[in-house]
């Protein structure tokens, strides 16, 4: 991976990382990790079902009622531990980002005064550096950090184990270069990277943090299964969410509706308090940073697009505009999917197989377009006059380039002047984004510049999603739809000449529109746009403009994070099955199959030999009555195999079953030896040095077995095993016969337990009927 080295000063930084470990990542290649269809079928699975082997029973009654409290308190501490956590990284990137573009536009400005020019030069040199910061950073150390990471964090809540997204590399990788690529002025955001950041820290926190680099506590390594994991990672793209938008309701939904497969009462209430931790975090320090303890970060920091002095009504004859404007944010959100997954392709096809270099120079190229566009674009505008100021406002114009506020007075002739494009161009996104949403500052804007921002900015968010930077693009799709809201609100106010009609509503309604219509969410999107607003009036129209452009949207293709998953190879199962499907049964869905089983008392020179020739993680084991008849007992997991090669103590010379819950030998493991690593791989069959005498031992897998698998008939519609697989998070599911013998009914009474208040014991009423 280092190979295509610069000899650019880094040196130093270059060696000290390289003596990092590094065998916990693998071989990443970033964007298009598992494109290709070899990498696609070598996709595995995570392990969300419980083993309810010998070892894991045993190790159930020996817990008591003291040790599962203590368990549900560490969740809620780990939970704590993820609000905090994620909290302080969005304020460090926060601060970083808008002290990286206070001092960049305020180095320019100075410079502007003399030489428009060499202005220019020093504006397009820093987002430069920046953006070179943060590229040589993903392509060098952290390939896995590059794009928004939402995907990916959607596929492992669905059960896939995708390498190196989860790591600490990762989590450097995604926090550094999200300050360069946001601060360098790129068309893209850091609220879906934020995500990731969360789902980052959520596991390094469950696994204790990193061992590989020698950072880790035993008191933090407590959750040691994917199905824990799991929790916490849905908790950490909740905070991800409530970090960056400064919405916890919407974080708990955004997490509910978009990411996560699977969710319980229980997993709500811990994911709602780790947003809630995270708003308290960001709030102390927006406190503390208003006392100027933090150089250029002002109101412009964190998003609170505040518009509840806006729009307070809106009349019948204002729908039809509102509409449209769904109707336009459905046409344009699915026009950027499918443009994203074209120059996608492309650049995975034959961009991004030259390697690093290319990726680098591509990212280095946009930036210097981005620069020269939002810089050069406002000096071919003609200035405005200042409009009357009214002196209830706190609005004053003009304003200087880069500072937060309305009115920026950017290359006019007189003093009282400002350019509207460069009170666009010339900001950060969120102070961008904040001047258009704008109440009381009607005709600020001109139809003309806005159409151009639209068209400039909707193409350089186009070309610059799938570079080998960290992408959100949470900010840069309410900015396309906040420009042509306002414009349909400009005409809108010219037709119907009323007064009480905001600009500023438009643009939120055209901004909660395209997100709609690209990425297809509409709960907690909704929930989301009320809280960065303020402003609860507006919910009907919000709710009304993303039903329209969803579905405008979903008549073209799916959402951006589905297509980018599918573009990724990442095998997604969607909440709802393929139609085909209804007409298809479990058997027809397994009928090429060759079924690798094992006996219950298997010799290990067998086990080896199975292992080495074929990549299957489960293995059914089959035992024979005394007809002769076999039976499924039970499921192995291939990493449950190499942990018995590996520590051999469970070799035994005779091929004789033995009784796993009786007799001297008993079970010498606990469950958490199963558990398999989270930064790697695990163990694997060439790791294992067994002897010939080894080789010709036997192991009787019966306690170490899953003796309850899930099982279905082999008439079965495939839809119904779909809804079964994923609503359970299934990584095996079995196929048998139609079962021609049956031992009881369980209803719903049978599952309702009973503890009565004297004693200890529990009473089950069971209404099973005993044949």
């Amino acid at each position: 991976m280092l190979s295509n080295r610069f000899q650019n000063g880094m040196e130093t930084a270059r060696l000290v990382w390289s003596r990092l470990p590094r065998s916990e990542e693998g071989d990443l290649d970033g964007v298009g990790l598992l494109s290709t269809t070899s990498n696609r079928n070598c996709v595995e699975s995570l392990d969300y079902e419980v083993i309810e082997n010998y070892a894991y029973r045993e190790e159930q009654v020996t817990r008591g009622k003291l040790f599962v409290g203590y368990n549900v308190g560490m969740k809620w501490f780990f939970a704590l531990l993820i609000g905090i956590g994620t909290g302080f990284a969005a304020v460090f990137i926060n601060i970083s980002v808008e002290n990286f573009a206070g001092w960049k536009f305020s180095l320019t400005f100075k410079i502007i005064q003399k030489s428009y020019l060499a202005g220019c030069l020093i504006y397009i040199l820093i987002n430069l550096a920046l953006v070179f910061s943060s590229v040589y950073i993903i392509t060098q150390f952290a390939p896995a950090a590059a794009g928004s990471g939402i995907p990916e964090i959607k596929g492992y809540l669905n059960g896939i184990d995708i390498p190196g997204i989860l790591l600490l590399r990762t989590l450097i990788g995604k926090i550094f270069g999200s300050i360069g690529s946001v601060g360098g002025g790129l068309a893209l955001g850091k609220e879906g990277p934020l995500v990731h950041t969360g789902a980052c820290i959520a596991s390094l926190l469950g696994q204790g943090g990193s061992t590989k680099y020698h950072i880790s506590s035993r008191w933090l390594q407590g959750f040691k299964s994917d199905r824990d994991r799991r929790d916490l990672v849905t908790c950490g793209c909740a905070a991800g969410v409530a970090a960056a938008f400064r919405a916890p309701v919407g974080g708990v939904l955004f997490a509910l509706e978009e990411v996560t497969s699977w969710w319980r009462s229980q997993l709500m209430w811990r994911v709602f308090f780790t947003s809630a931790i995270v708003a308290v975090v960001v709030r102390a320090a927006m406190g503390w940073c208003k006392s100027g303890n933090c150089g250029h970060f002002g109101s412009g920091g964190f998003i609170i697009w505040d518009i509840s002095g806006g729009q307070e009504d809106y009349s019948f004859e204002e729908l039809l505009p509102m509409a449209v404007i769904g109707v336009i944010g459905g046409l344009l959100g699915a026009l950027f999917n499918q443009l994203t997954i074209y120059v996608t392709r492309w650049r995975r096809n034959y961009l991004h197989k030259k390697g690093n270099r290319v990726k680098i120079y591509e990212a280095c190229l946009i930036s210097v377009i981005t620069s020269v566009i939002s810089f050069g674009l406002p000096l071919l505008r003609k200035c405005s006059p200042c409009p009357d100021s009214d002196p209830a406002s706190e609005i004053e114009c003009p304003r200087a380039p880069g500072m937060y506020g309305n009115y920026v007075n950017f290359y006019c002739s007189k003093e009282k002047e400002y350019n509207d494009l460069a009170t666009i161009f010339f900001n950060t996104q969120d102070d961008a984004i904040r001047n258009l949403f704008s109440a009381k500052t009607i005709h600020e804007f001109s139809a003309q510049s806005l159409l151009a921002f639209l068209v400039m900015f909707y193409t350089l968010a186009v070309i610059t999603f799938g570079t080998a930077v960290p992408a959100g693009q949470f900010v840069p799709g309410i900015m396309i739809g906040s420009t042509y809201g306002r414009l349909v609100g400009i005409f809108t106010v010219n037709h119907y000449k009323k007064l009480n009609i905001e600009e500023g509503t438009y643009a939120l309604l055209g901004a909660a529109s395209f997100l709609g219509g690209s990425m297809r969410m509409t709960v907690s999107l909704c929930v989301i746009m009320v809280e960065i607003t303020n402003n609860l009036k507006l919910l009907p129209l919000i709710m009304l403009v993303l039903l329209i452009s969803k579905a405008v949207g979903d008549a073209f293709n799916e959402g951006l994070y589905e297509e980018q998953a599918r573009l990724r190879g990442i095998p997604l199962l969607e909440s709802r099955p393929k139609y085909e499907m209804r007409k298809m049964t479990a058997k027809e869905a397994c009928r090429n199959q060759k079924v690798l089983s094992l006996p219950r008392v298997v010799k290990v020179a067998d086990v080896v030999s199975i292992l080495q020739s074929n990549k299957h993680n489960g293995f059914p084991v089959i035992d024979h009555t005394r007809n002769g008849e076999t039976l499924v007992i039970g499921l192995m997991l291939r990493s449950h195999l190499l942990v018995l090669l590996q520590s051999k103590i469970d070799f035994q010379h005779s091929p004789l079953p033995c009784d796993p819950r009786g007799g001297s030998q008993g079970i010498r493991h606990n469950f958490s030896e199963f558990a398999k690593p989270v930064s790697s791989k695990g163990i694997s069959i060439n790791d294992i040095h067994l002897s010939s005498d080894d080789l010709e031992m036997y192991i009787d897998l019966a306690p170490f077995l899953n003796p309850s698998p899930y099982v279905v008939p082999e008439d079965m519609s495939l839809t119904k095993v779909y809804n079964i697989f994923r609503q359970l998070g299934l990584r095996h599911i079995f196929v048998v016969p139609r079962a021609s013998r049956m031992i009881g009914v369980i209803t719903r009474k049978d599952l309702l337990i009973e503890e009565e208040t004297d004693s200890t014991t529990m009473e089950l009423q069971s209404t099973s009927v005993r044949l």
